[in-house]
């Protein structure tokens, strides 16, 4: 995706929060990862120039990478952004049904793109774990674009988008006891995890935490402690209800992060009982 302005940071048709070109760069990075992970040969597509409709060949249960050049995403007669080089173009479930509510890709001056078959390929990403947990990150990651895009295109008394944020070693990432409204994704660094001051567990890059007490409607159970330099991703619990309904292997990425903790709650809890004690 790129800015409709002449700056060169990917955005939309509107100011958006700095952040966002990070969030760009990491999806980018997650797209790399997953068409590495899943080997499949894909097909080239010349697109040509074309300004209205969707460009020759298109087909919506299909996932395209674009190669070189751009793509422009039109909605209702209205461009939104642009896909450039490492994007990945998601299949449209609505427009293959509706085609009064699809999105549209053309492009201005032609592009180059890689075409992979979108059953294949999330065929292969469900038997990957390791791809499932890419697949998982990317699709938070792109959660967190989309809302910086419509909340660049909404009014100021609108609700706020959650951002991505910083926390340097020591600092509080989630505070025990207070209220669940977000879902975090670890971008970066590492976290520990706290029980009454006790240190119960370890979040490592790359996983999601702060889904249980959003899903249960509960308090946090427990205090996350930035341990190195950490950068993570805030999705609003309303939102992060929604793709993991629409979306299966979030849930997957969900059991197997919760799965760890528990082995490192087992094994913390190990350690503490074999530690002598004083008389």
């Amino acid at each position: 995706m790129r800015r409709l302005t002449k700056s060169t940071v990917m955005l939309a048709n509107a100011e958006l929060s700095p952040d966002f070109t990070h969030l760009n760069q990491q999806f980018k990075e997650l797209v790399s990862a997953l068409i590495e992970s899943v080997d499949i040969q894909p097909v080239q597509v010349q697109v040509e120039a074309v300004r209205n409709g969707s460009f020759r060949g298109f087909d919506a249960t299909r996932f395209y990478l674009v190669e070189s050049g751009s793509l422009t995403a039109r909605y209702l007669g209205r461009t939104v952004y642009l896909l450039d080089e490492g994007d990945l173009l998601l299949p449209d479930i609505a427009g293959t049904s509706n085609a009064n509510m699809a999105v549209v890709y053309g492009s201005e001056a032609g592009a180059s793109l890689y075409a992979f078959p979108g059953l294949e390929l999330m065929q292969k990403v469900f038997s990957n774990t390791a791809a499932t947990k890419v697949w998982t990150r990317l699709l938070v990651t792109y959660a967190g674009l989309m809302l910086r895009i419509t909340a660049a295109n909404t009014p100021e008394s609108g609700l706020a988008t959650p951002g991505f944020e910083e926390f340097q070693p020591g600092d509080v990432i989630i505070q025990q006891g207070e209220r669940a409204d977000y879902v975090f994704n670890l971008s970066a660094g590492s976290a520990d995890v706290l029980v009454d001051d006790v240190v119960v567990g370890r979040i490592n890059e790359g996983e999601i935490f702060g889904a249980m007490a959003a899903l249960t409607q509960s308090d946090r159970s427990a205090t996350v402690r930035a341990r190195t330099r950490c950068s993570v991703v805030k999705v609003r619990k309303e939102q992060f209800t929604d793709l993991i309904a629409n979306n299966p292997a979030t849930i997957h990425s969900l059991l197997v992060d919760m799965a760890n903790s528990i082995v490192n709650l087992n094994e913390q809890l190990v350690a503490t009982r074999n530690v002598p004690h004083e008389r």
